[in-house]
């Protein structure tokens, strides 16, 4: 069956991901190491290349991680509880695509980090107070994941669309809270306009109806209180 719109091809998607994440365990050891590389990766001095590599690679296992999942699941769809050459070959080979991606982002991590270790370039907070752009990046995609986690933890499954908390309001004020300590309170204007937005965005959401009051004051309070707690940790 058709998706009736690109809305509901991204809510499928999301879904997909969160299903995978709630049944196979090997997917959640690889979402919790990225993020522990993700921070770990605050401490040092990574240009933007190395970075973008960085997240790609973790991307990828992710990535394949999802594809093997999707190949078990039309492999025992299709033959049951019966055992079959064929069945097995596609198993292992998708677990074996699993294998490589790791391979690959282990010898990059080591490669990376290894190399930043050798030339003493960590200084812990004194580096990263100068990373605003990373720290920003680090808060939006830990908002993200809790909010979609929240919505999974409590059943919900439309994650584009109603639930609790709003995750366009924890994004938008998580967004409007990295601007005030990138800005450092130098340009009142800057965080009003800032915050004027993402109470827009909030308000768009109950006057379309898709949220509630206390569902957008959620997001907007884990949105805010997750950026200020990342900021002040590594500012």
């Amino acid at each position: 069956m058709k998706n009736k719109s690109l809305f509901d091809s991204f809510n499928n998607a999301l879904l997909g991901v969160v299903r995978a994440i709630r049944t196979e365990r090997n997917l959640r050891i690889h979402l919790i190491s990225s993020l522990i590389v993700l921070v770990l990766a605050l401490f040092f001095n990574f240009s933007t290349t190395e970075l973008l590599i960085l997240i790609f690679t973790l991307a990828l296992v992710i990535c394949m991680e999802l594809v093997n999942t999707s190949i078990e699941c039309v492999v025992d769809l299709v033959c049951g509880k019966s055992r079959h050459a064929l069945a097995k070959k596609a198993k292992d080979v998708a677990a074996g695509a699993v294998f490589v991606a790791t391979l690959c982002a282990v010898l990059v991590g080591y490669v990376l980090f290894y190399t930043k270790i050798a030339k003493h370039s960590i200084n812990l907070f004194q580096k990263i107070s100068q990373m605003n752009y990373y720290i920003t990046l680090i808060a939006i995609l830990i908002v993200l994941v809790l909010t979609v986690g929240i919505k999974a933890f409590t059943g919900y499954t439309r994650f584009l669309r109603g639930g609790m908390p709003s995750g366009h309001s924890s994004i938008s004020f998580a967004i409007a809270t990295a601007i005030c300590f990138v800005d450092k309170g130098k340009s009142v204007l800057v965080i009003s306009l800032a915050y004027f937005l993402a109470f827009l965005v909030a308000q768009s959401r109950v006057e379309g109806k898709i949220h509630s009051i206390l569902q957008v004051i959620a997001g907007a309070a884990l949105g805010t209180l997750v950026t200020v707690l990342i900021f002040q940790v590594f500012s």
